[in-house]
This record gives C-alpha cells, sequence and structure tokens, in this order.
C-alpha cells in the first residue's frame, strides 16, 4: 500500500492490525532460530507491537522499521521509556537501552544505517505490501540484514474474498522471494480462529529461513 494508506490508519487510530498481546506463533517458535540471549532481532514494519515487549523481555535486542512516527511514540510511551532520537539521513533513530526504531520509509534503511542484526522476525510487513513491491521488499530486507535467518509469519487464505491488507501469501510465492538466499522450512499452518477479519477462512504459516 502507499505510505499515505498506512499513516492514515495511525491517524484515525485505525489499528485492525495491532495484537493486545505477543503473537502466540512468536511465542511458540521463535526457540526455532537459536538464538543466545543479547541477540539483535530486526522487526520490519513493527509499529508498536507487543512483540517487541516480548522479545526485551525475553533478554533480547531489538532493531525496527517503521513509518509512522506516531505508533513509535506510542510504542516508546507503552514501554515506559524515554528515548533518544537522532536525524540520520531521510530516518528519525528512536533508541534506548536494547531498542533501535527506524522511522521513515524502510526503503532508505541501509545496512551501515541498520547495523547487525541477529535475525529477522516478519510478521506485518511482507503481508502488508501488495504484489507490486513484496519482490523489491523481500530483496532490500535480505541485503541489508545479510541474509539474516528469519522467522516469516504469513496468511494463506482466498484472496477473491477480500482486499488485503493483511495480504495471501502461499509457498510458492515465499519460494520465489527467498528460496535463492534460504533454505525454507515450513514450522505450522494454523487455522485464523474465526476466519481473518471475521470473514475468510484463513491459515497463518510459519517459516523458518536460514
Amino acid at each position: 500500500m502507499e505510505a499515505e494508506f498506512w499513516l492514515r490508519k495511525w491517524e484515525e487510530n485505525d489499528i485492525f492490525f495491532h495484537g493486545h498481546a505477543a503473537n502466540p506463533l512468536l511465542v511458540e517458535y521463535f526457540k526455532r532460530l537459536a538464538l543466545p540471549k543479547g541477540s539483535r532481532v530486526f522487526l520490519p514494519l513493527c509499529g508498536k507491537t507487543l512483540d517487541i515487549h516480548w522479545l526485551l523481555a525475553n533478554g533480547y535486542r531489538v532493531a525496527g522499521a517503521e513509518l509512522s512516527t506516531i505508533a513509535i511514540e506510542q510504542l516508546f510511551t507503552e514501554l515506559g521509556v524515554e528515548p533518544a532520537i537522532a536525524e540520520i539521513g531521510d530516518l528519525d533513530r528512536y533508541s534506548a537501552e536494547g531498542i533501535d526504531i527506524f522511522v521513515g520509509d524502510i526503503f532508505d534503511l541501509s545496512r551501515d544505517v541498520l547495523g547487525p542484526v541477529d535475525a529477522i522476525y516478519d510478521r506485518a510487513a511482507l503481508v502488508a505490501l501488495p504484489d507490486t513491491m513484496r519482490g523489491r521488499y523481500a530483496a532490500h530486507v535480505t541485503d541489508i540484514t545479510g541474509n539474516a535467518p528469519q522467522l516469516l509469519i504469513c496468511f494463506d487464505y482466498d484472496q477473491t474474498a477480500q482486499p488485503g491488507p493483511p495480504f495471501s501469501i502461499d509457498a510458492a510465492e515465499v519460494e520465489g522471494h527467498y528460496g535463492a538466499a534460504y533454505g525454507l522450512t515450513q514450522l505450522a499452518r494454523v487455522e485464523v480462529a474465526g476466519g481473518l477479519k471475521g470473514k475468510s477462512p484463513a491459515d497463518e504459516i510459519v517459516w523458518l529461513l536460514k
């Protein structure tokens, strides 16, 4: 979607996509990344997800990228932390102990600015982008993280039943985006209780990319 779409969602507090607890699939399958405590995990298009709270509470460091300043101001308020804010090119970096969030267009985020990361956790980025942007996004994230291993969560449903986001991304598409750079393992396929947005039968697919 265009940047204005997501900025408007945050401005209007229309954040249906924001969960009220850490994602159960993160909690169950994060260990499959086999990361030692203190590892730095990158969350693209992170919003103010409570997955960040879970990662910090469990001893991991977090790096994130997010378009909306509103989302990140709310994130740090809810963490109870006052961030240091620095302008880096076209991005603003919000930092505190164990966390760095880069606010702006993710395509403006370079490997040098992001710094080293040990893994990627993508629950909200690939599924948020239209098909015309997903290939570019996947290549960019792979590049700026130095091909870091990834825990990826996608939705699979009949896209004709309703428009995204979140968009439906099947196994063939995941292979198309990431198969050249990673070995892919499907860890789980879980039915979405009540259907996607209460309308369409859907599954969440958990992928491990290494």
